[in-house]
Order: structure tokens, then sequence, then C-alpha cells
């Protein structure tokens, strides 16, 4: 579940058009630079049907790549919410049956996979030399849910800043690369659209970038995806639990992801509802698609937030151990769904 808490700092070049865009102006009284027309033209075309996550993600990697984000604080505040609201409303598009289905098929795979994820990376971390609390953010967020993991697990361990910031850095670049490139893997494959819904929850971290993924490939894919995906982030709190048990953290919050259960409710009503209220049926396709909007947006948002910078200052020992955590679970659980599921 996708979590944007990178910091986006200015582009440090002001000379030329870098000047020129950020330059206030003023129009009808309202003062505004025209960066801040670049990103409204990208976020306006996101809104509109010809807009897809990847091309979100891809639009939001240009602007930070370039102008900047204008509007950092902003969109640093308002994913998290947007995240949490659009998978909800991709709950009116599923059926309670079929998602239990995907439930069990995928809660193996899940337990086998969190834990062997935390256990290699202990090592992993060790042998690279990294901190005990970059190395189970990392962790945790390979295994679980990326950025929200990290945001979850981070007060838990009482995680300094610049420990969030590495460890998500570190999770949402490679987010950003799954959601390009596990599409075209699985059509190479020939992977069906269970097979491959089950991986993208399994191999990609963040929500956001597995739905993304999953809703790229076809509606059954982002319907087992979004199930075992959201089943397997509920794991957040028992692995908060323990990180407080093994770090001997006393008296500390954590987080559950309350939003989950709006999900099983929006899930259920679409499911049960329409045998007794008639224009239930037509609301599910209204709020799915408002939710596919919603998320294609949080991906430009994402996106506008990895700049140069924040990816650069994360360092390359926490990139390696990401990678390798990322290829591991990648390859292993790829393996075994082509020949188990």
């Amino acid at each position: 579940m996708e979590h944007a808490e990178t910091t986006l700092d200015e582009p440090e070049t002001t000379t030329g058009i870098f000047r020129s865009l950020h330059t206030p102006r003023e129009l009808f009284g309202r003062t505004f630079t025209l960066r801040q027309v670049v990103f409204a033209l990208f976020l306006i075309f996101c809104l509109t049907p010809w807009a897809s996550p990847p091309i979100a993600l891809a639009l939001g990697l240009v602007l930070a790549q370039t102008v900047g984000n204008p509007f950092t604080s902003h969109t640093k505040a308002f994913t998290h919410k947007l995240l949490q609201f659009s998978v909800i409303g991709l709950g009116f598009g599923m059926n309670a049956h079929a998602a239990v289905q995907a439930g069990k098929e995928g809660i193996l795979f899940t337990v086998v996979s969190i834990f062997g994820t935390l256990f290699l990376g202990y090592f992993v971390g060790k042998w690279l030399g990294l901190s005990k609390h970059v190395v189970h953010l990392i962790s945790c967020g390979t295994a679980i849910c990326g950025g929200s993991a990290i945001a979850a697990i981070g007060p838990v361990l009482r995680a300094k800043d610049e420990e969030m910031s590495v460890g998500l850095g570190t999770v949402f670049v490679l987010n950003a690369i799954a959601l390009f490139a596990f599409p075209p893997i699985g059509h190479a494959l020939h992977m069906s659209q269970n097979q491959f819904g089950l991986w993208c929850a399994i191999a990609i971290h963040d929500t956001s970038s597995v739905v993304g993924a999953a809703a790229a490939y076809g509606n059954q894919a982002l319907e087992v995806a979004t199930t075992v995906k959201l089943a397997r982030a509920l794991w957040i709190i028992p692995v908060a639990i323990g990180t407080a048990m093994i770090f001997k953290q006393k008296g500390v919050k954590i987080s559950i992801p309350y939003f989950i259960f709006g999900f099983i409710l929006a899930m259920l009503f679409n499911t049960f509802a329409p045998a007794y209220i008639p224009a239930a049926k037509a609301l599910g396709p209204v709020m799915v698609n408002l939710a596919k909007i919603g998320l294609t947006v949080t991906l430009f948002f994402i996106g506008a937030g990895l700049s140069a910078k924040v990816v650069s200052s994360v360092g390359i020992r926490p990139y390696v151990l990401g990678v390798l955590l990322w290829v591991v679970i990648s390859t292993t659980s790829l393996y075994v769904i082509l020949h188990a599921v």
C-alpha cells in the first residue's frame, strides 16, 4: 500500500528555462509559475481515459527529473488517503466468494514469503554492514506492503527520519521498476490472470504498484492481486508486535490499516446488496471507475516525488539489499506459481 513519504528537493539549476519555469506570473489576479501549469496539465491528463497507471507513474517521474514537483507537501499528504479510498472503491467491483478463494490460494505463499524475506534480509543486511533499523525497514517493506509497512514499522522501531527515508526511497524505486517490468514478463511467460495476480501480490512491494500492474494485465488479475495483497497487508499488525518485542521497544503505538476493512465492506456490499437493492448493481461500476482514476493519480503523485536527488541520497548498499530481496522473492514465487498454480 503505497505511502509517499519521500521528500523532493527543488531543482538546483535556476538558469535559462528553469528560471522561467520558477518565475511567478499573474493572471486574473492569481499568481502561478509555469511548472505549476505543467503539473496541472499532467494531472488533468491522468484524469482522462487515455491515462493508465504506468503512464501516470512515468509522467510523475518525468516531472520529478525535470521541472520538479511544485506541490510536494500537498501531494505527500494527499497520496496516502487517495490510495486508501481507491482501494476501498475497487472493493465495489469484486465478488466475496471469488476473493475468499483467492485468499485461500495466496495464504501459504504469503506466510512463507513474509518470514523468508525477513529472515534473508537480516543476514544479507548484516553482510552489507547496514544498520539493523534500515535492514528491518527494507525487509518489512519487501515482505509485506512497501511504504505502508515501513510507515507502520518505523515508529515501532523509533527509527530516525533518515532511516525511514532510506527504506522508503529503496522500495519506491523498485516499485516503479516492477510496475513497468511485470506485465511484459507475464505476457512473455503466458501467465494466466490468476497466476499473474498472485505473483504481483507477492513480488511487488506497494499496493498501488500491485494494483497498477495487475490492472494492466486484466480484471481477474486485478481481483486476485488486490485481495491477496490486502490480506498480506494485515500482517503489519503481528510483524509490528514482533518488532516491538525483538527490538525491546515499550509503549509504542502500532498502526492498524483500518481501510482494509472498508475494502471488505465494499466487496460484501457488491456481492450481496444487489439482490435486495436494485440500484446497488449500478453503483459498482461507477465506484470502480472512480477508484481506478484515483489509483492513476496516486501513481502520478508517487512518481512526482522520486527526484534524482531522492534516488541518489539512498546510497548503494540499501539498494543492493532491496534488489537482492526483491530478486529472490520474485523469482522464487514466479517459479512456484508457474509450476503449482
